[in-house]
């Protein structure tokens, strides 16, 4: 007969003394149960005590969490004062007391419980004056320093209580040359959450510490360092107010050193730091929302003189003086010139940079294009400006589609998403890559008119054509500017429309009723193919991040379902697995048939919370809960969104419910057009009739039918 479910199997040490082997009824009080573990071990005062894990964790043991304990969890016997004599003895002078002291305070500070119970004594307040000191050094700073950060990760301090001397001596270890890389990746991880944290901590960093001061640290090899500092370097730039988001030498350095030390090295780049390049990028692309959401305007002569001098480099001729020739005469020259420019206004082209976006941004560009390609440029303009036969590339009101499609295509002006890893390296490798990558693709646009021998009238068909060749272009992560235009190459107007045939090919595939009758039939064996696979899956297991209020990189959970598909098995880890975790080492478990529902997005209680920030946004999309016994939940953010629909798939499976996610129907969609392919290889060629042919009449008679007897 099975134990009640009230009843946990548990081991209990105390040290000293040999671990006890207990049932803990859950129906009772905590304190209940503690004071019969002390009784076991003739303990006196039972209220001075508490129970915590035995794990990597050390969580202690209160009435909020208790339900969490599994058979065979493996607790521990301590002092509940522990808060306090940690207080007491990191304030030791002797040193080893003092160092061993930190060591358990920086691994104790991951609880909750704990984290308030020593904040409570003042602990924040000892840990910043013991920093500000600068007596401590070496392994008593980085224990200290890891402490701190483990307690604020909490948020139950707010960070605007901290003084300017603290600031100052975290700045200055980043600083310091040659730092011990513990203390140095702890001062980075706290400079960066200031900064996120508060814009009055944002000033006085910024007065301290300087991206030119921060750039040495790129120019190891150490991948976490470099990584943390990049996110110091966003951080810093995305706080900043707009007058100082301009490009300075010091960030053009900043790109050169990534290019050569981070993303040409050696070392594959982890999805931290391919995340951190992401926002350096978006927030580089920003600069230019500025300039891409200002109107010209037509009464501004320095933004009149831009034109003139496109027309000057185009047409080699030089602004002729109000006094030469009529008024008219200048005008009509002026129009004609305009028009073989390729403006929409011939008379006034500064209106047709009124429209937002691209603005500024498209006559920038322009400009760029006409000074540093000038070949390319007059080339284009004579070559489109001198055809007779309606076939001509307006040059302007090509650029300015082309610099709003840009615009588009890199998302600028846009926040950065909380986890897009989506770099490209080609943008690290020139200091005006936004101006080059838009005089690649106007050459570009250029040859893909005439390919297309295109009129105005096709004007909105070629531009989709381009945007259909750089999007594809880019999904190949050129790693030069060169290779990217080299694979522009390979994607004339021909290669789009084969791979748009072949593309449609695969979706059409055949419309026949006995097609589409066969595939009703082959669904229910894909679906339940892509049941199994998700429910292998589900047993593989996934590591997943737990959710904090600042960017970590080790606090991890994994999940995985049994080989019979019965039980949940799950637990925390210390880093992030490098395969698959076995199941004897994930201690707690949640059987399939408890599980009463699986909700999603807003639904789930640890999103409740969130606001209606962008980052939140795409948390709500990956986040899923478990409902199990009454108001039980197992909460997840999945890694992506492709292993939240695996999950959310397997576990509707498990249910009996249907499986609804995107992926599910791609899977679909891919799958039965394989199949229906593979038996449709005999009739390739052979016209499939939209009715099954006509049944025979009966013959009059059946003597033909041999007698085998």
């Amino acid at each position: 007969m099975p134990p009640p479910a009230d009843i946990v199997k548990v081991a209990i040490e105390w040290p000293g003394a040999f671990p006890k082997l207990m049932e803990i009824d859950q129906k009772k009080p905590l304190s209940a149960i503690i004071k019969e573990v002390c009784e076991g071990w003739n303990l006196p005062n039972p209220e001075t005590f508490a129970l915590q894990n035995a794990d990597s964790t050390n969580f202690y043991i209160t009435e909020k969490n208790r339900n969490n304990i599994k058979n065979g969890s493996i607790l521990r016997l301590t002092t509940s004062a522990m808060a306090q004599q940690l207080h007491e003895r990191i304030q030791s002078s002797s040193m080893d007391m003092k160092l061993d002291a930190l060591k358990d305070l920086a691994n104790s500070s991951r609880d909750i419980t704990f984290a308030q119970e020593f904040i409570n004594l003042d602990g924040i307040s000892l840990l910043t004056q013991m920093v500000e000191s600068g007596t401590d050094f070496g392994d008593l700073l980085s224990f200290t320093l890891t402490a701190f950060v483990e307690l604020m990760d909490h948020g139950i301090v707010s960070w605007d209580t901290f003084s300017v001397a603290f600031i100052k001596k975290i700045a200055s270890y980043v600083c310091k040359s040659a730092m011990d890389t513990a203390v140095l990746q702890r001062s980075l991880a706290i400079l960066e959450s200031m900064v996120l944290n508060s814009q009055d901590l944002y000033q006085k960093v910024a007065q301290e510490i300087t991206i030119g001061q921060l750039i040495p640290h790129l120019q190891g090899t150490d991948q976490d360092i470099q990584t943390y500092t990049v996110a110091v370097i966003n951080a810093l730039f995305l706080k900043a107010p707009e007058e100082k988001r301009q490009v300075t030498q010091s960030q053009k350095q900043l790109r050169s050193i990534i290019l050569s030390n981070v993303i040409r090295s050696n070392k594959p780049i982890n999805d931290e730091m391919a995340h951190q390049l992401y926002v350096l990028q978006v927030l580089t692309f920003n600069l230019l929302e500025d300039r891409m959401m200002t109107k010209m305007d037509p009464q501004d002569q320095a933004q009149r003189d831009i034109i003139f001098e496109l027309r000057r480099i185009a047409f080699d001729v030089e602004c002729e003086s109000n006094n030469s020739g009529s008024f008219e005469k200048r005008k009509s020259m002026y129009t004609r010139d305009y028009k073989k420019l390729g403006f929409i206004n011939h008379v006034n082209p500064a209106v047709d940079f009124t429209q937002i976006p691209p603005g500024m941004l498209a006559l920038d560009n322009m400009l760029y294009f006409a000074r540093h390609h000038q070949d390319a440029y007059i080339r284009i303009v004579l070559e489109n400006s001198s055809r007779e036969d309606k076939h001509e590339c307006p040059f302007g009101r090509s650029s300015i589609e082309l610099t709003k499609m840009l615009c588009e295509i890199l998302k600028v002006g846009e926040l950065p998403s909380e986890n897009c890893h989506d770099f490209h390296p080609m943008f690290f490798t020139h200091d005006r890559s936004f101006e080059e990558f838009f005089c690649i693709c106007i050459q570009l646009l250029n040859k893909t008119w005439k390919e297309m021998r295109a009129t105005s009238e096709d004007f909105n068909k070629v531009m989709q054509v381009v945007k259909e060749q750089i999007t594809r272009a880019l999904t190949i992560k050129p790693n030069s500017l060169d290779q990217f235009k080299s694979r522009l190459q390979n994607l004339s107007y021909t290669e789009i429309l084969k791979l748009r045939q072949s593309e449609r090919m695969n979706q059409e595939d055949f419309q026949s009723r006995p097609i589409l009758e066969l595939r009703e039939k082959i669904q229910p064996e894909i679906m339940e193919l892509i049941k199994q696979q998700r429910l292998n899956r589900l047993c593989e297991g996934t590591c997943f991040r737990k959710i904090s209020s600042r960017r970590r990189q080790d606090k991890f959970w994994y999940c995985r379902l049994s080989p019979n598909h019965k039980v949940l098995h799950y637990g925390d880890l210390e880093e992030s697995p490098q395969g698959e975790v076995p199941h004897d080492s994930l201690q707690d478990k949640l059987p399939v048939a408890d599980i009463k529902a699986v909700v999603t997005g807003k639904d789930c209680p640890h999103m409740k919370e969130k606001g209606a920030l962008k980052q939140n946004k795409e948390l709500l999309e990956l986040a899923f809960s478990v409902l199990y016994e009454s108001d039980e939940y197992l909460n997840f953010i999945a890694p992506d969104k492709h292993e939240y629909c695996v999950w959310t798939d397997g576990l509707n499976a498990l249910l009996g419910k249907e499986m609804t996610s995107e992926f599910t129907r791609s899977d679909m969609d891919t799958l039965l057009n394989m199949e229906m392919k593979l038996r449709l290889l005999d009739l390739e060629n052979i016209q499939i009739p939209e009715v099954p042919p006509p049944i025979p009449k009966e013959p009059s008679n059946y003597d033909f039918v041999y007698d085998c007897n």
